[in-house]
């Protein structure tokens, strides 16, 4: 092929991706907004059937499942409601978000779960944010007290799961990352330093163990609470343990960025850094930027993607691309993400009843939500349109 010819066929493909690529954010929350007038539908039909199923999870073999507050993902619809209202300053919204974080309200006192991050701190932190309501303010704390519990000081981490004593002693999950941003609030919120030094503590452990040299990450690492040594390394939710999960690996990037945000100190810019560069630089991953659920599956491109990975992926990296001097590159990939996301992986109006975005993928290797909407896929996609705008 003549040099100047391909040069051009190249420069016109590049500039259709470009353009292609740029994320209509109004419209994009508008369809979400109407979307899930739909979901409030079936959620308040079915608490009708069953008031102590709270908040709306998924759809898993045509069927729409709801759940009690109890559970790790019950924060994300109120959370996704404040967001609504954060864009539209609709009263509307503010009332609904309001009505339903109030489901969620006991759980800060709940110390058997490592996840008040997503269940008090999204809604409830959304809330205070948008209203000041020192009622919130107050859900925060305690929530944070409950969670400091599970921290173990020997080994310097939070405790994630009690279940499955067999397996393990003291494991401790990529995804509670995520939580620790409940306990940067408690400190700035009461000048109270203990949190903070909890989370740091998580942090740099996390950093030390969980890590392999390519910044991929194993799920669960377990730790001895007498020695704090590791015991062993699993990926529990993905394909193996030697494997890269890939919603682990963007709540480790969301983590990290977060954990800078908090603190300023570089070494948790760098870790966010080299999970990017893991993420953004994998050839298994397709073109539209939606990965597989986990990067080693050997049956891929035969096997289900993980929109909401993609989601929390694309969140991260619009904060990440603030601070670091790759920022130009985090946009860019992030924008490719949510075009892709916006455009191709969003349901019909009132189709899954009412959740935005479909092929997310919860707990495969259980035959778990595997190609289903899932609530925090939605939350994490109105919180990228946001960050986007």
């Amino acid at each position: 092929m003549n040099l100047k010819i391909k040069i051009t066929i190249i420069s016109a493909l590049s500039i259709s991706v470009v353009k292609a690529q740029k994320v209509d954010v109004k419209k994009a929350i508008s369809a979400a907004a109407k979307q899930t007038e739909v979901l409030i539908k079936n959620v308040d039909s079915a608490r009708l059937a069953n008031p102590k199923q709270v908040s709306p999870r998924t759809v898993e073999k045509g069927q729409f499942k709801m759940v009690g507050s109890k559970d790790w993902t019950s924060g994300f619809f109120p959370a996704e409601l404040w967001y609504f209202y954060q864009y539209t300053k609709d009263k509307k919204w503010r009332d609904l978000a309001k009505k339903y974080t109030e489901d969620i309200k006991k759980e800060q006192y709940n110390k058997g779960t490592h996840d008040l991050g997503f269940m008090i701190y999204c809604p409830f932190g959304n809330g205070y944010r948008l209203t000041s309501d020192t009622a919130y303010r107050g859900v925060i704390v305690q929530a944070a007290k409950s969670l400091s519990t599970r921290f173990n000081k020997t080994a310097g981490v939070i405790r994630s799961w009690d279940h499955n004593g067999d397996k393990w002693q003291f494991p401790v999950i990529i995804d509670n990352m995520m939580n620790l941003e409940l306990l940067f609030e408690a400190t700035k919120l009461t000048g109270d330093s203990a949190f903070y030094k909890i989370a740091v503590s998580h942090a740099n452990t996390t950093i030390k163990n969980h890590f392999r040299p390519d910044f991929s990450s194993y799920h669960v690492v377990d730790y001895d609470p007498e020695t704090g040594d590791v015991r062993k390394k699993n990926t529990a939710q993905g394909y193996a343990d030697e494997s890269a999960w890939a919603r682990g690996q963007a709540w480790a990037l969301y983590g990290y960025t977060m954990c800078y945000r908090e603190t300023k100190n570089n070494a948790y810019l760098a870790q966010a850094d080299g999970i990017a560069g893991f993420i953004l630089n994998n050839k298994i991953t397709p073109a539209d930027g939606v990965p597989y659920w986990d990067y080693n599956d050997p049956k891929i491109p035969n096997v289900s993607r993980d929109a909401s990975a993609a989601a929390i992926t694309a969140s991260a990296l619009y904060e990440l691309a603030k601070y670091s001097s790759n920022g130009k590159k985090y946009k860019a990939a992030a924008d490719k993400i949510l075009y892709s996301l916006s455009t191709k992986y969003t349901s019909k109006l009132g189709d899954n009843y009412g959740f935005i975005l479909e092929h997310s993928t919860g707990h495969r290797p259980a035959n778990s939500e595997v190609d289903v909407p899932i609530n925090y896929a939605d939350y994490y996609y109105l919180e990228a349109l946001l960050r986007r705008r």
